[in-house]
Protein backbone atom coordinates (compact mmCIF):
# COMPACT_ATOMS: atom_id res chain seq x y z
CA UNK A 1 0.00 0.00 0.00
CA UNK A 2 0.95 3.48 -0.32
CA UNK A 3 1.83 5.47 2.78
CA UNK A 4 -0.39 7.88 4.25
CA UNK A 5 1.02 10.58 6.45
CA UNK A 6 -1.22 11.19 9.68
CA UNK A 7 -1.47 14.54 9.35
CA UNK A 8 -3.28 15.50 12.50
CA UNK A 9 -4.34 13.02 15.28
CA UNK A 10 -6.08 13.44 18.74
CA UNK A 11 -7.00 11.44 21.50
CA UNK A 12 -9.06 11.32 24.69
CA UNK A 13 -9.08 9.00 27.28
CA UNK A 14 -9.09 8.64 31.16
CA UNK A 15 -5.40 9.34 31.13
CA UNK A 16 -6.75 12.97 30.08
CA UNK A 17 -7.91 15.04 26.75
CA UNK A 18 -5.62 15.31 24.01
CA UNK A 19 -1.61 14.15 23.18
CA UNK A 20 0.31 16.02 25.79
CA UNK A 21 -1.44 14.74 28.72
CA UNK A 22 -1.43 11.30 27.08
CA UNK A 23 2.20 11.14 26.85
CA UNK A 24 3.39 12.17 29.84
CA UNK A 25 0.94 9.71 31.67
CA UNK A 26 2.30 7.17 29.44
CA UNK A 27 5.91 8.39 30.11
CA UNK A 28 4.96 8.20 34.06
CA UNK A 29 3.46 4.41 33.50
CA UNK A 30 0.53 6.28 35.14
CA UNK A 31 -3.35 4.90 34.77
CA UNK A 32 -6.98 6.14 34.91
CA UNK A 33 -8.14 3.44 35.77
CA UNK A 34 -10.45 3.74 39.43
CA UNK A 35 -13.09 2.11 41.23
CA UNK A 36 -16.22 4.62 40.83
CA UNK A 37 -20.01 4.08 39.79
CA UNK A 38 -21.45 4.53 36.35
CA UNK A 39 -25.26 5.87 36.56
CA UNK A 40 -26.54 2.68 38.44
CA UNK A 41 -24.00 -0.06 37.78
CA UNK A 42 -23.23 -1.69 41.68
CA UNK A 43 -20.37 -3.70 39.93
CA UNK A 44 -17.14 -4.44 42.13
CA UNK A 45 -14.49 -3.47 39.18
CA UNK A 46 -12.56 -0.73 38.24
CA UNK A 47 -13.30 1.56 34.71
CA UNK A 48 -11.78 3.97 32.98
CA UNK A 49 -14.27 7.28 33.02
CA UNK A 50 -13.56 10.30 31.27
CA UNK A 51 -13.89 13.17 32.94
CA UNK A 52 -16.34 15.73 31.90
CA UNK A 53 -18.28 13.62 29.24
CA UNK A 54 -21.40 14.52 30.88
CA UNK A 55 -21.38 18.55 30.65
CA UNK A 56 -20.02 18.66 27.58
CA UNK A 57 -23.14 20.39 25.09
CA UNK A 58 -22.87 19.88 21.56
CA UNK A 59 -23.78 22.92 18.68
CA UNK A 60 -27.57 23.65 18.85
CA UNK A 61 -27.78 22.64 15.16
CA UNK A 62 -26.57 19.51 15.99
CA UNK A 63 -28.64 19.04 19.06
CA UNK A 64 -30.56 16.17 17.65
CA UNK A 65 -27.43 13.97 17.85
CA UNK A 66 -26.87 14.50 21.86
CA UNK A 67 -26.02 10.85 23.36
CA UNK A 68 -22.72 10.25 25.81
CA UNK A 69 -21.09 8.86 22.83
CA UNK A 70 -21.61 11.56 20.63
CA UNK A 71 -20.59 13.62 23.83
CA UNK A 72 -17.51 12.10 23.98
CA UNK A 73 -16.43 12.55 19.75
CA UNK A 74 -17.87 16.06 20.68
CA UNK A 75 -14.85 16.46 23.28
CA UNK A 76 -12.15 14.09 21.44
CA UNK A 77 -12.48 16.48 17.98
CA UNK A 78 -11.96 19.75 20.47
CA UNK A 79 -7.81 18.97 21.26
CA UNK A 80 -4.95 19.49 19.41
CA UNK A 81 -6.09 21.96 16.52
CA UNK A 82 -7.54 18.05 14.92
CA UNK A 83 -10.75 20.25 13.60
CA UNK A 84 -8.83 23.16 12.56
CA UNK A 85 -6.60 20.68 10.58
CA UNK A 86 -9.68 18.69 9.13
CA UNK A 87 -10.98 22.12 7.69
CA UNK A 88 -8.12 23.51 5.60
CA UNK A 89 -7.76 19.78 4.64
CA UNK A 90 -11.22 19.71 2.75
CA UNK A 91 -10.08 23.65 1.96
CA UNK A 92 -7.47 22.03 -0.39
CA UNK A 93 -9.40 18.88 -2.10
CA UNK A 94 -13.15 20.14 -1.06
CA UNK A 95 -15.62 18.80 1.47
CA UNK A 96 -16.76 15.70 -0.79
CA UNK A 97 -12.91 14.26 -1.39
CA UNK A 98 -12.21 13.73 2.41
CA UNK A 99 -14.21 10.42 3.66
CA UNK A 100 -15.46 9.91 7.60
CA UNK A 101 -14.18 6.13 8.48
CA UNK A 102 -14.97 5.36 11.90
CA UNK A 103 -15.14 2.55 14.71
CA UNK A 104 -17.63 1.81 17.58
CA UNK A 105 -18.94 -1.57 19.09
CA UNK A 106 -21.58 -0.14 21.14
CA UNK A 107 -21.95 3.79 19.64
CA UNK A 108 -25.13 5.27 22.14
CA UNK A 109 -26.41 2.15 22.99
CA UNK A 110 -27.07 4.20 26.88
CA UNK A 111 -29.42 6.15 24.61
CA UNK A 112 -32.08 3.44 24.75
CA UNK A 113 -30.77 2.11 27.77
CA UNK A 114 -31.80 5.87 29.38
CA UNK A 115 -35.20 5.76 26.78
CA UNK A 116 -36.24 1.96 28.27
CA UNK A 117 -36.47 3.61 31.46
CA UNK A 118 -38.83 5.84 30.25
CA UNK A 119 -41.46 3.48 28.67
CA UNK A 120 -45.17 4.16 28.52
CA UNK A 121 -46.66 1.87 31.91
CA UNK A 122 -49.26 1.34 29.66
CA UNK A 123 -48.46 0.19 26.23
CA UNK A 124 -44.19 -0.19 26.62
CA UNK A 125 -43.45 2.53 24.07
CA UNK A 126 -40.62 4.67 23.57
CA UNK A 127 -40.92 7.91 24.58
CA UNK A 128 -41.18 9.91 21.39
CA UNK A 129 -37.80 12.13 22.16
CA UNK A 130 -36.28 9.31 21.26
CA UNK A 131 -34.13 9.89 17.68
CA UNK A 132 -32.59 5.72 17.20
CA UNK A 133 -31.07 6.87 14.12
CA UNK A 134 -29.14 9.66 15.57
CA UNK A 135 -28.41 8.68 19.08
CA UNK A 136 -28.15 4.80 19.08
CA UNK A 137 -27.13 3.13 15.63
CA UNK A 138 -24.24 2.79 14.88
CA UNK A 139 -23.43 5.24 12.30
CA UNK A 140 -24.99 8.05 14.92
CA UNK A 141 -21.02 8.96 15.50
CA UNK A 142 -19.62 8.45 11.98
CA UNK A 143 -22.65 10.43 10.98
CA UNK A 144 -22.04 12.98 13.81
CA UNK A 145 -18.64 14.04 13.00
CA UNK A 146 -19.31 14.43 9.29
CA UNK A 147 -21.93 16.77 10.14
CA UNK A 148 -19.41 18.42 12.44
CA UNK A 149 -16.83 18.87 10.39
CA UNK A 150 -18.81 19.72 7.38
CA UNK A 151 -17.76 17.14 5.09
CA UNK A 152 -19.56 15.87 2.35
CA UNK A 153 -17.07 12.74 0.79
CA UNK A 154 -18.31 8.49 1.62
CA UNK A 155 -18.64 7.55 5.61
CA UNK A 156 -19.07 4.72 6.92
CA UNK A 157 -18.73 3.12 9.93
CA UNK A 158 -17.06 -0.55 11.13
CA UNK A 159 -18.34 -2.31 14.18
CA UNK A 160 -16.27 -5.46 14.03
CA UNK A 161 -15.93 -5.44 17.89
CA UNK A 162 -12.57 -4.52 19.41
CA UNK A 163 -10.88 -4.42 15.59
CA UNK A 164 -13.47 -1.96 14.72
CA UNK A 165 -11.24 1.06 14.87
CA UNK A 166 -7.84 -0.14 13.23
CA UNK A 167 -9.71 -1.20 10.19
CA UNK A 168 -10.76 1.86 9.56
CA UNK A 169 -7.55 2.65 8.55
CA UNK A 170 -7.53 0.18 5.85
CA UNK A 171 -11.05 1.44 4.48
CA UNK A 172 -9.28 4.68 4.60
CA UNK A 173 -6.36 3.50 2.70
CA UNK A 174 -7.94 1.37 0.28
CA UNK A 175 -10.60 4.33 -1.02
CA UNK A 176 -7.66 6.82 -1.28
CA UNK A 177 -5.61 4.30 -3.35
CA UNK A 178 -8.29 3.91 -5.30
CA UNK A 179 -8.75 7.76 -6.14
CA UNK A 180 -12.09 8.20 -4.94
CA UNK A 181 -11.02 10.35 -1.78
CA UNK A 182 -8.07 12.31 -0.88
CA UNK A 183 -8.05 12.05 2.55
CA UNK A 184 -9.86 10.78 5.33
CA UNK A 185 -10.57 10.77 9.03
CA UNK A 186 -10.27 7.89 10.88
CA UNK A 187 -10.62 7.20 14.51
CA UNK A 188 -12.79 5.15 16.54
CA UNK A 189 -14.74 6.14 19.97
CA UNK A 190 -16.49 3.97 22.27
CA UNK A 191 -18.47 5.42 25.98
CA UNK A 192 -19.51 3.50 29.08
CA UNK A 193 -23.26 1.57 28.81
CA UNK A 194 -24.56 -0.90 31.29
CA UNK A 195 -24.82 -3.36 28.55
CA UNK A 196 -20.77 -3.51 28.13
CA UNK A 197 -20.49 -3.70 31.91
CA UNK A 198 -22.83 -6.31 32.59
CA UNK A 199 -21.83 -7.92 30.15
CA UNK A 200 -19.00 -8.63 30.23
CA UNK A 201 -19.34 -9.64 34.25
CA UNK A 202 -22.01 -12.10 32.65
CA UNK A 203 -18.92 -13.66 30.83
CA UNK A 204 -17.10 -13.49 33.99
CA UNK A 205 -14.06 -11.27 32.18
CA UNK A 206 -14.36 -8.32 34.45
CA UNK A 207 -11.34 -7.53 36.85
CA UNK A 208 -11.78 -6.55 40.31
CA UNK A 209 -9.11 -4.89 40.41
CA UNK A 210 -7.19 -2.51 37.52
CA UNK A 211 -6.26 -4.86 34.89
CA UNK A 212 -2.91 -6.49 34.35
CA UNK A 213 -2.23 -7.61 30.87
CA UNK A 214 0.62 -10.26 31.00
CA UNK A 215 0.90 -10.62 34.43
CA UNK A 216 1.45 -14.38 36.29
CA UNK A 217 -2.00 -13.21 38.20
CA UNK A 218 -4.03 -11.18 35.77
CA UNK A 219 -7.60 -12.37 35.51
CA UNK A 220 -9.98 -10.16 33.62
CA UNK A 221 -10.01 -6.58 31.92
CA UNK A 222 -11.41 -2.87 33.12
CA UNK A 223 -13.43 -1.40 30.75
CA UNK A 224 -12.63 2.09 29.37
CA UNK A 225 -14.15 4.94 26.71
CA UNK A 226 -12.08 6.62 24.17
CA UNK A 227 -12.48 8.69 21.71
CA UNK A 228 -9.40 8.83 18.79
CA UNK A 229 -9.11 10.19 15.45
CA UNK A 230 -6.00 10.92 13.02
CA UNK A 231 -6.59 12.78 9.26
CA UNK A 232 -4.62 10.73 6.45
CA UNK A 233 -3.72 12.17 3.67
CA UNK A 234 -1.01 10.93 1.28
CA UNK A 235 2.71 11.23 2.29
CA UNK A 236 3.99 14.59 1.71
CA UNK A 237 7.57 14.90 -0.82
CA UNK A 238 8.83 16.66 2.43
CA UNK A 239 7.40 15.53 5.80
CA UNK A 240 7.83 17.30 8.75
CA UNK A 241 10.55 16.11 11.17
CA UNK A 242 8.20 14.31 13.74
CA UNK A 243 5.29 13.29 11.11
CA UNK A 244 4.63 9.85 10.97
CA UNK A 245 2.60 7.79 8.75
CA UNK A 246 0.58 4.55 8.38
CA UNK A 247 2.84 1.84 6.14
CA UNK A 248 0.72 -0.94 6.38
CA UNK A 249 -2.51 -2.58 7.38
CA UNK A 250 -3.26 -6.36 7.87
CA UNK A 251 -7.00 -8.02 8.54
CA UNK A 252 -7.97 -11.59 8.95
CA UNK A 253 -10.76 -13.54 10.60
CA UNK A 254 -10.36 -16.84 11.89
CA UNK A 255 -13.17 -17.37 13.22
CA UNK A 256 -13.22 -19.37 15.99
CA UNK A 257 -15.57 -18.66 18.52
CA UNK A 258 -17.90 -16.24 18.80
CA UNK A 259 -15.63 -14.72 22.47
CA UNK A 260 -12.28 -17.05 22.66
CA UNK A 261 -9.41 -16.19 20.70
CA UNK A 262 -7.51 -18.99 18.38
CA UNK A 263 -5.63 -20.71 20.78
CA UNK A 264 -2.65 -20.65 18.97
CA UNK A 265 -2.87 -16.97 17.80
CA UNK A 266 -3.88 -18.25 14.17
CA UNK A 267 -5.72 -15.11 13.27
CA UNK A 268 -3.37 -12.93 15.00
CA UNK A 269 -0.15 -14.11 13.33
CA UNK A 270 -2.23 -13.72 9.64
CA UNK A 271 -2.97 -10.33 10.25
CA UNK A 272 0.61 -9.27 11.32
CA UNK A 273 2.12 -11.10 8.42
CA UNK A 274 -0.70 -9.06 6.07
CA UNK A 275 0.40 -6.00 8.04
CA UNK A 276 4.25 -6.21 7.70
CA UNK A 277 3.61 -7.62 3.63
CA UNK A 278 1.91 -4.55 2.77
CA UNK A 279 4.22 -2.14 4.13
CA UNK A 280 7.03 -4.27 2.78
CA UNK A 281 8.69 -4.74 5.69
CA UNK A 282 10.30 -7.85 8.02
CA UNK A 283 9.67 -8.92 11.68
CA UNK A 284 13.32 -7.79 12.54
CA UNK A 285 12.30 -4.00 11.29
CA UNK A 286 9.40 -3.37 13.81
CA UNK A 287 10.80 -1.92 16.70
CA UNK A 288 7.80 -1.75 19.34
CA UNK A 289 4.50 -3.96 19.20
CA UNK A 290 1.63 -2.32 20.69
CA UNK A 291 -0.15 -5.70 22.28
CA UNK A 292 -3.78 -6.24 21.92
CA UNK A 293 -3.03 -7.43 25.80
CA UNK A 294 -6.81 -7.61 27.50
CA UNK A 295 -5.33 -9.19 30.62
CA UNK A 296 -7.53 -12.24 30.26
CA UNK A 297 -5.63 -15.57 30.78
CA UNK A 298 -6.71 -16.88 27.43
CA UNK A 299 -6.17 -13.84 25.30
CA UNK A 300 -2.69 -12.83 25.90
CA UNK A 301 -1.88 -16.30 25.97
CA UNK A 302 -2.94 -17.00 22.16
CA UNK A 303 -1.09 -13.39 21.62
CA UNK A 304 1.63 -13.99 23.07
CA UNK A 305 2.45 -16.95 21.03
CA UNK A 306 1.11 -15.39 17.72
CA UNK A 307 3.64 -12.98 18.52
CA UNK A 308 6.73 -15.33 19.39
CA UNK A 309 6.38 -16.88 16.38
CA UNK A 310 6.50 -14.57 13.95
CA UNK A 311 8.78 -11.85 15.87
CA UNK A 312 10.81 -13.92 18.13
CA UNK A 313 11.26 -12.87 22.02
CA UNK A 314 13.68 -10.00 21.54
CA UNK A 315 11.05 -7.63 20.00
CA UNK A 316 10.19 -5.06 22.57
CA UNK A 317 6.02 -4.91 23.79
CA UNK A 318 3.45 -3.84 26.18
CA UNK A 319 -0.17 -2.89 26.28
CA UNK A 320 -1.21 0.24 27.39
CA UNK A 321 -5.04 -1.28 28.76
CA UNK A 322 -3.58 -1.14 31.87
CA UNK A 323 -3.60 2.90 31.38
CA UNK A 324 -6.48 3.32 29.72
CA UNK A 325 -8.83 -0.06 30.08
CA UNK A 326 -9.85 -1.49 27.15
CA UNK A 327 -12.17 0.86 24.99
CA UNK A 328 -13.55 -1.50 22.71
CA UNK A 329 -14.54 0.09 19.57
CA UNK A 330 -12.33 3.06 20.11
CA UNK A 331 -9.35 0.55 21.40
CA UNK A 332 -7.71 -0.06 17.38
CA UNK A 333 -7.77 3.78 16.93
CA UNK A 334 -6.33 4.69 20.51
CA UNK A 335 -3.84 2.52 20.30
CA UNK A 336 -2.34 3.28 17.53
CA UNK A 337 -2.01 7.07 18.44
CA UNK A 338 -0.87 5.79 21.07
CA UNK A 339 2.33 4.23 19.07
CA UNK A 340 2.25 7.20 16.88
CA UNK A 341 3.45 9.59 20.31
CA UNK A 342 5.98 6.57 21.07
CA UNK A 343 7.40 7.31 17.44
CA UNK A 344 7.09 11.10 17.80
CA UNK A 345 8.52 11.47 21.31
CA UNK A 346 10.96 8.27 21.10
CA UNK A 347 9.56 6.17 23.82
CA UNK A 348 8.20 2.63 25.19
CA UNK A 349 5.20 2.68 27.37
CA UNK A 350 5.41 0.47 30.16
CA UNK A 351 2.78 -1.72 30.95
CA UNK A 352 0.77 -0.28 34.18
CA UNK A 353 -0.03 -2.50 36.66
CA UNK A 354 1.90 -5.26 35.88
CA UNK A 355 4.12 -6.44 38.20
CA UNK A 356 5.57 -10.07 37.71
CA UNK A 357 5.35 -10.93 34.14
CA UNK A 358 3.78 -14.35 33.47
CA UNK A 359 6.73 -16.95 32.96
CA UNK A 360 4.76 -18.94 30.66
CA UNK A 361 4.85 -16.23 28.07
CA UNK A 362 7.84 -15.49 26.07
CA UNK A 363 7.55 -12.20 24.63
CA UNK A 364 9.39 -9.36 25.61
CA UNK A 365 7.30 -7.97 28.00
CA UNK A 366 8.18 -4.23 28.64
CA UNK A 367 7.44 -2.88 32.27
CA UNK A 368 9.23 0.86 32.77
CA UNK A 369 8.49 3.15 30.29
CA UNK A 370 11.44 3.98 28.27
CA UNK A 371 13.48 6.04 25.86
CA UNK A 372 13.94 4.31 22.71
CA UNK A 373 14.66 5.22 19.18
CA UNK A 374 11.67 3.77 17.33
CA UNK A 375 11.28 3.62 13.51
CA UNK A 376 8.38 1.27 12.52
CA UNK A 377 6.27 -0.26 15.14
CA UNK A 378 2.91 -2.46 14.92
CA UNK A 379 -0.54 -2.20 16.64
CA UNK A 380 -2.45 -5.10 17.17
CA UNK A 381 -6.47 -5.14 18.13
CA UNK A 382 -8.16 -8.46 17.81
CA UNK A 383 -12.24 -8.77 18.44
CA UNK A 384 -14.78 -11.16 19.08
CA UNK A 385 -15.64 -13.80 16.45
CA UNK A 386 -11.95 -13.78 15.67
CA UNK A 387 -11.57 -10.48 13.53
CA UNK A 388 -8.26 -9.18 13.42
CA UNK A 389 -6.39 -6.28 12.91
CA UNK A 390 -2.71 -4.88 12.60
CA UNK A 391 -1.30 -1.99 11.95
CA UNK A 392 2.34 -0.66 10.64
CA UNK A 393 3.30 3.02 11.62
CA UNK A 394 6.52 4.77 11.13
CA UNK A 395 8.55 8.06 11.02
CA UNK A 396 7.96 9.75 8.26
Amino acid sequence: MHPLQLSSFTLTTCLGRGLEATRSALQRRASGLARRQFDTTALDTCIGEVEGVDAVRLPPALAAWDCRNNRLAELGLAHDGFAEAVRAAAGRVGAERVGVFLGTSTSGILQTELAYRRRDPVSGALPADFDYGRTHNTYSVTGFVRARLALAGPAWTVSTACSSSAKVFGSAARMIDAGLIDAAVVGGVDSLCLTTLYGFNSLELLAREPCRPWDAARNGLSIGEAAAFALLEPLAASPAPDAVALYGVGESSDAHHMSSPHPEGLGARLAMQAALGAASLQPADIGYINLHGTATPSNDAAEDRAVVGLFGSATPCSSTKGATGHTLGAAGALEAMIAALALRHGFIPGGAHTATPDPALRAHYVLESREAKLRRVLSNSFGFGGTNCSLVLGRA
